[in-house]
């Protein structure tokens, strides 16, 4: 178990944060919980690795609102990184990097395990990683809000982040199957929840 670690990382966060009030936009910086709104499950990773397809650490949807292993930063990419506490911008490429373990959120040509979709997992180095990482914010207006619906279209494969209706047996059970889908609709509809956000007014 990692809590001693989440809660140490996230205080360096809270001189120049909140938790909830204040401000309508998601930020760059921010630590957050992401959870897939048609089946209420947050994105999730663990030290648990896949038994096929890469073999990367997997990622997965808990129901749990509570778990520590379920806090993604938000970054830019290499090529283009984000000002601490700026709006994320609809249309952004980005990366959410795992707090607990360091990886980022990937994608690429490996099967799922258990839909036999496209495969998603947590990947890289100290959050150093590869294009397989970045993801295009997709949202109605000209930032990410905190209270809206967005989507995440991932640039190398153009498939979009989704959850199915199947869930893993041990060691991980019942956790459900993440992966990344051609459906752009509901079904890969995600919404910030429970995190700590950088304010902009702060990095000013």
């Amino acid at each position: 178990m990692h809590f001693p670690r989440v809660f140490v990382l996230l205080s360096c966060f809270f001189g120049s944060a909140t938790s909830s009030a204040g401000f309508q936009y998601v930020t760059c910086g921010s630590v957050l919980k992401l959870v897939h709104i048609q089946t209420n499950t947050r994105l999730h990773s663990h030290e648990v690795r896949y038994g096929s397809g890469s073999g990367q650490q997997s990622v997965t949807g808990v129901s749990q609102s509570d778990d520590a292993n379920s806090y993604w930063v938000v970054k830019g990419t290499e090529e283009k990184p984000c000002l601490r506490g700026e709006p994320v911008k609809c249309g952004s490429t980005i990366r959410l990097n795992h707090l607990n373990t360091r990886l980022n959120l990937h994608s690429h040509l490996f099967q799922s395990p258990l839909s036999n979709s496209q495969e998603v997992s947590a990947f890289g180095e100290n959050g150093v990683g590869d294009t397989g990482d970045y993801w295009t914010l997709e949202c109605d207006d000209d930032a990410w809000e905190r209270d809206e619906a967005i989507s995440f279209k991932h640039k190398d494969t153009g498939m979009f982040l989704s959850a199915t209706g199947h869930t893993y047996g041990r060691p991980i059970h019942g956790q459900r199957e993440i992966v990344a889908a051609s459906d752009s609709g509901y079904a890969s509809h995600w919404k910030a929840m429970e995190g700590v956000y950088v304010k902009p007014s702060e990095t000013k």
